[in-house]
């Protein structure tokens, strides 16, 4: 249990460094650690935990709470919470401090058009990683890109279309 929480902390910890754009940034890596590395869970567990973090209400960093539960059970959910929030927070708190002081260099305003392709591009790589660890089917992965389509080209409520395509794999049809 102790080894668990080192990984967790390890994990979480230099994740939450590189999180630019958000938690979902960096899936992919929290996919391969937690599934394949450390073996917290398997490819369906974690698509099932990513769906319940997605549809849950609150930020979306619940994902990171239920790894760690599933790692090491209540104290690894509150290890892997925190060590997800405090590394980005404290790091976030000395940036913000230097970005407000150096606004008015030249440099500031290509750093901010650099980092937005980045975390689109990271974004993009987790929306595959769970895409392939959930979907098994071609009918899933049909399923998928609709929904991708939907979620892209209209304004419908997210939870809508992720509860008709539940109703659709509860019977049975993906």
């Amino acid at each position: 249990m102790k080894y668990n929480f080192l990984h967790i902390i390890y994990l979480f910890g230099s994740l939450s460094i590189l999180s630019i754009g958000g938690g979902n940034t960096v899936l992919p890596e929290m996919h391969r650690k937690s599934v394949d590395a450390y073996h917290w869970m398997t490819d369906k567990q974690f698509a099932d935990v990513f769906a319940i973090s997605q549809a849950a209400p609150g930020p979306s960093i619940l994902i990171v709470t239920l790894i760690g539960y599933k790692a090491a059970g209540y104290a690894g959910a509150l290890v892997a919470t925190l060590a997800m929030l405090i590394p980005a927070g404290l790091l976030m708190y000395v940036i913000t401090r230097f970005w407000q002081s150096a606004s008015e260099a030249t440099w500031h305003h290509a750093v901010e058009l650099g980092l937005a392709p980045i975390a689109i591009g990271l974004v993009f790589a987790s929306g595959y990683v769970v895409s392939k660890a959930a979907d098994h089917s071609w009918r899933a992965y049909v399923l998928t890109a609709i929904a991708t389509v939907i979620f892209w080209k209209t304004k419908i409520n997210p939870l809508i279309v992720m509860g008709i395509a539940a109703l659709i794999g509860y019977f049975g049809l993906v």
